[in-house]
């Protein structure tokens, strides 16, 4: 996937990708290094450098980015003594140690700028400024040490810590956030550049939340204003942010799609209108590059709202404005060089010749698109197979304590699962007398969620949630006179991956007890515990071919259980479209395909608007044979696998919203040697193209006037004019790849027909392509 996600980078208008290196990802176990396949850092790089653009690289090895550990291996976890991010002497030499193999593995292949290659700057360290105050005077210290370890590494481009204020001169202090323009105070010196390391596009999902927006309008105006303040680099985080595969999303409840509302979506399909609004701005700021490098800034507060900032030399005739609406809720008119520019609120207009307005943040010219999942033609699937965990008891457990192990270390990041058992000898006389009164099992757990059986027999499921972890566990159980069997499966969602001190997390049971006892509430936490790490069929792995013939699997009777894994066999959808999973069905477990993990699914935790956070799940082609795929399925709560649904997904609704507002295509300009000039007449127009190659086989809603709703869902405003806006969308669209349908009233709505001649127009058009 990576050449066609940075190709359409590079469509996009991006000049540099910026990249974490994921130091669990290569070190999994201390001292063996793994950079193969999808871990081919030096193959990455080089795919971004044959596609002309630059790099960023963020070493960390800290990187947070929702990601398990925050990039450290669990080994790290383990080093006697060691305390995380601080003047300590234990995590000083690992984290030089796996600083020297990246900056090496660089040299070698000569990718660094000053040696010919495209890494243009380092990272050292992340977001600091946010725990620094507990580690004192160790992280003030250990600061100053990461900035000079790191240049005594290699000193050949410019190293940045991200929102670090008190940065050591030797590197840059940059900024995190949405409002960097209005909020960034500047680098940590007058010979700094100003550097926005993370624009942040949406925000990422935890089970549990309701959809992140983020309007391509905000991001837009945001990274404008930036450049008027001496911006130089604007890095989206995130641009694409594709999909959390295996376990390695955090403990924060993240789920396996990551920031699916940047402009490349988790499929790596354009999402419209933000991937080609940012493109436009992008070229906008491109045709501006040579006033805005050469010109000397100039900025004129007209009032609170309104602002020109200018950056010109006249002797070379280069002059380029920003002419800023700061007016939340209205539109204003600005004068200026005997000239009056509307400007809607909040927003800027890109003037490259102080003259042409070619770009406004609030107008967008770009078409938008709808997302769709499809039932593909072929890729059923075959019948369902199942296969039972066994739910273990004390004497099949022989790793036992008095007490449950804390769940962390005693995983140590293989597994999201371990059982605990007990037994415990209930008299006749402690068991209530009454039918309708049964004993309770409480368990006090640390985080993420867990499973109780009693006896065999399945009793309930509970869960933390991102804001707290620890949770309670109460359910009623059925109890019998003699030994009764205590079972319990905890899970984690993931490792800690922020904060202060993160070496000294904690989860799993802490306290179980049994109540509604005749003789009262018996503490059963030092009762004498059997553990294993990881449920039984991850051993084999059932999940992979070979490990599947090693299991006996039986047909899916259709009632759903816990602990349980179902298989299938499937053709691969046809044509080339991503494909994804439909997990309504299900509850919560774990998906692979072909041996290789797709993520962790949860569907039974719903947001505040009633659904998952996520339903779909996307299998990646290159996962996929032409036949016999095989899915495998770990539910651990309970649900029905038939009703799964595989899907394929496009974004071929298209649409384009225009007013009389729109400045004409930003495409229309280029710079010529200083001089900027129309490449064709400059009009307005809705550009309609639809993706792939495809062609536009239906014009599904014209609206001239006022419209309501968005892309995917119009409807008609109270004004609307459209028999003749049909008429020509039709006869100019449909059939091709592409198209343009000019905004000229007299072709869009016949004399005398204007249901409200004096009303501003909007123009709504959207097609579906095949």
């Amino acid at each position: 996937m990576w050449p066609d996600i940075i190709r359409k980078a590079k469509e996009g208008g991006l000049n540099i990708i910026q990249t974490y290196v994921f130091w669990n990802l290569h070190e999994p176990n201390q001292g063996e290094w793994n950079f193969e396949g999808n871990r081919d850092l030096v193959k990455f790089i080089k795919c971004i450098w044959e596609q002309g653009l630059w790099v960023t690289l963020r070493i960390g090895p800290y990187i947070e980015a929702e990601w398990n550990m925050g990039g450290f291996p669990y080994w790290l976890r383990e080093v006697p003594d060691i305390i995380f991010r601080s003047d300590n002497e234990a995590f000083k030499y690992h984290m030089q140690k796996y600083a020297e193999k990246v900056i090496n593995m660089m040299k070698k292949e000569k990718l660094f700028a000053d040696q010919g290659g495209p890494i243009v700057m380092m990272q050292i360290e992340n977001e600091y400024n946010n725990v620094q105050l507990a580690y004192r005077e160790r992280g003030i210290s250990y600061v100053k040490w990461a900035a000079n370890m790191a240049l005594s590494l290699y000193n050949g481009v410019p190293w940045i810590m991200c929102k670090q204020k008190d940065a050591p001169p030797t590197v840059i202090s940059t900024c995190n956030g949405r409002q960097c323009a209005d909020t960034f105070a500047g680098p940590n010196g007058p010979d700094k550049p100003s550097l926005w390391t993370e624009n942040w596009t949406a925000q990422y999902r935890v089970f549990g939340d309701t959809p992140s927006q983020r309007a391509a309008e905000d991001i837009s105006f945001a990274v404008a204003r930036f450049f008027t303040r001496n911006g130089t680099l604007n890095n989206y985080y995130m641009y694409y942010g594709g999909s959390n595969f295996g376990r390695t999303s955090s403990s924060s409840f993240v789920t396996t799609r990551y920031y699916d509302e940047a402009p490349l979506d988790e499929y790596g399909l354009r999402r419209e209108p933000k991937f080609g609004h940012l493109r436009d701005l992008h070229r906008a700021l491109k045709l501006s590059k040579k006033p805005l490098l050469r010109g000397t800034p100039k900025v004129e507060r007209i009032s609170q709202d309104l602002e020109i900032t200018t950056y010109e030399k006249p002797s070379e005739n280069l002059c380029v404005a920003f002419l800023t609406n700061n007016d939340t809720r209205e539109a204003k008119t600005i004068h200026f060089r005997g000239k009056d520019y509307y400007l809607p609120s909040k927003s800027v207009s890109i003037l490259p010749d102080c003259k042409t307005v070619v770009y406004n943040t609030a107008a967008i010219v770009a078409q938008h698109s709808s997302r769709n999942f499809v039932v593909p033609q072929q890729a059923k699937f075959s019948k369902w197979e199942m296969f039972k965990e066994t739910i273990p008891t004390i004497n099949d457990l022989k790793d036992r304590t008095p007490a449950p192990k804390e769940l962390y270390s005693f995983t140590k990041d293989v597994s999201d699962y371990a059982w605990y058992s007990t037994s415990i000898k209930i008299d006749a006389r402690d068991l209530p007398m009454r039918p309708d009164v049964r004993p309770g099992l409480h368990i006090a757990s640390l985080g993420h969620a867990l499973l109780a059986f009693v006896n065999g027999e399945y009793i309930g499921f509970e869960h933390g949630s991102n804001v707290e972890k620890s949770h309670i566990f109460r359910k009623p159980v059925n109890l019998t006179a003699g030994d009764n069997d205590i079972t319990l499966l905890a899970m984690t969602v993931g490792f800690p991956n922020s904060g202060a001190y993160m070496e000294k997390r904690f989860a799993g049971p802490r306290a179980v007890t049994l109540e509604g006892l005749m003789s009262g509430t018996l503490d059963i936490t030092n009762n004498n515990w059997g553990q294993q790490v990881g449920v039984n069929g991850e051993k084999v792995p059932v999940y992979t071919e070979e490990g599947a013939k090693t299991v006996k699997w039986v047909p899916f009777a259709g009632t759903p259980s816990p602990v349980t894994w179902y298989k299938t066999y499937f053709d691969a959808p046809e044509g080339n479209n991503p494909v994804a999973l439909r997990m309504m069905s299900m509850a919560k477990g774990m998906v692979w395909v072909n041996g290789q993990s797709i993520g962790r699914y949860w569907v039974s935790y719903n947001s505040p608007l009633g659904r998952p956070t996520q339903e779909e799940y996307h299998i990646p082609r290159a996962f996929l044979k032409p036949k016999s795929n095989l899915l495998v399925v770990f539910e651990e709560t309970g649900g029905n696998p038939e009703k799964i649904d595989i899907l394929v997904v496009n974004r071929d609704t298209i649409c384009s919203v225009i007013t009389e507002y729109h400045p004409p295509s930003v495409n229309s300009w280029e710079r010529k040697g200083n001089e900027l000039r129309a490449l064709v007449n400059p009009v307005r127009e809705a550009e309609l193209t639809c993706p792939d190659n495809k062609v536009i086989k239906k014009v599904e809603f014209v609206g001239f006037g006022e419209v309501d709703g968005a892309c995917g869902a119009f409807k008609p405003g109270k004004c609307n004019s459209n028999s003749k806006a049909i008429k020509l969308v039709e006869s100019l669209c449909l059939g091709k790849n592409e198209c343009k349908v000019p905004f000229e009233r007299e072709r869009l709505v016949d004399v005398g027909k204007d249901a409200c001649p004096d009303v501003s127009k909007t123009l709504a058009i959207q097609i579906a392509c095949s």
